[in-house]
Parts: structure tokens; sequence; C-alpha cells
């Protein structure tokens, strides 16, 4: 059953308006790790079908998912980062961006979803072990990049690969 979000929220893809309040809310999470903020205009820009943006009643940016499709996979949407505003943080809005999300590119063919998650955070777990359940789809974790191979202070980054799912699942 797909989730519906908070009332007065929307969904769009992203312009290039939108990578300030994207790299801004980013910066506000708390536990993405920032961008440059350059990357958040190249995402509105060149990433706009694997990515989008929630605007909330006032037409203020609350929300957006970054993704992409990889190359070596074309079936397979990456999910680069995922945030919501704090005051709308467990309404289902991060969950029906991602429904939103995986039905758009389920209709262009993607029927898995990766995401990499650092052990710790536990709320991104959830929202992927419980996408993977809402659309009766496995879910796999394994050591992406241990944090031995970062330059910097890094935790592991898991792989969460979900799937496959069919489009109509992603849409329901």
């Amino acid at each position: 059953m797909a989730v519906t979000p908070y009332a007065g929220v929307t969904f769009k893809r992203p312009k290039i308006q939108d990578g300030a309040g994207m790299w801004r809310l980013a910066r506000r999470s708390g536990t993405l790790d920032l961008n440059s903020s350059y990357s958040y205009l190249l995402w509105c820009r060149d990433f706009t079908e694997t990515s989008l943006v929630a605007k909330g009643p006032d037409g203020e940016l609350c929300g957006f998912v970054t993704g992409y499709i990889r190359p070596e996979l074309p079936n397979t949407l990456v999910v680069w980062q995922i945030a919501v505003d704090t005051e709308l943080r467990g309404r289902g809005v991060a969950a029906a961006m991602l429904d939103t999300l995986v039905s758009r590119t389920g209709s262009a063919g993607a029927s898995h979803l990766e995401a990499t998650i650092t052990p710790g955070n536990t709320a991104s777990a959830r929202l992927f072990v419980s996408f993977a359940g809402r659309h009766e789809a496995p879910v796999t974790r394994e050591v992406l990049f241990d944090t031995v191979v970062f330059p910097d202070a890094h935790d592991t980054e898991l792989l969460y690969r979900i799937g496959p799912f069919t489009p109509t699942l992603a849409r329901r």
C-alpha cells in the first residue's frame, strides 16, 4: 500500500532554483554528508528524472530525494540522499517521496533500488526496510565501503539492495 504524506505536501521534479534549498536542508539534517552547493545545483539540472523535491503548502522546499540510474545496472535506481525538514519527520513524507520516485523510475524500467546507510542511521534503515516490505521485495545488506577506504573519518557504508519489485507494486 502506498504511503500518504502529510497534507499539503506536493512532489515535483527539482529545478535549478531548488538546489540552494536542498543544500540548506542537507546541512540542517545533521545526518547527511553535506555535498558542495554546486553539486545540488547539478542534481537539479542533470538528474531531474531520478530526483524529486517536496514542497509544503507555502511552496517552500521541505524535503528532497536525489538519485541516479546505475550505468552498469540500468534497472537499478540508486538513492543518493533523502531528507525531510525536522517538523515533517515521522509523517510519511520520506516514504511517500521514495514511493513516488520509484513509481516514476519503475515505469522507465527500474526494478531494483540501492542505498547506502551507515550502521548507526537507524531511521534510514527503517525507511528502506519498510519500503521493501510495502513492495514485497527482498532486501540484502552488505558492506560497500569499509571505513578504512575513506580518506577522512567516515563510518562504514552498508549497501541496501532492494528488489526486484514491479512498477505496478511501486504504484499501489
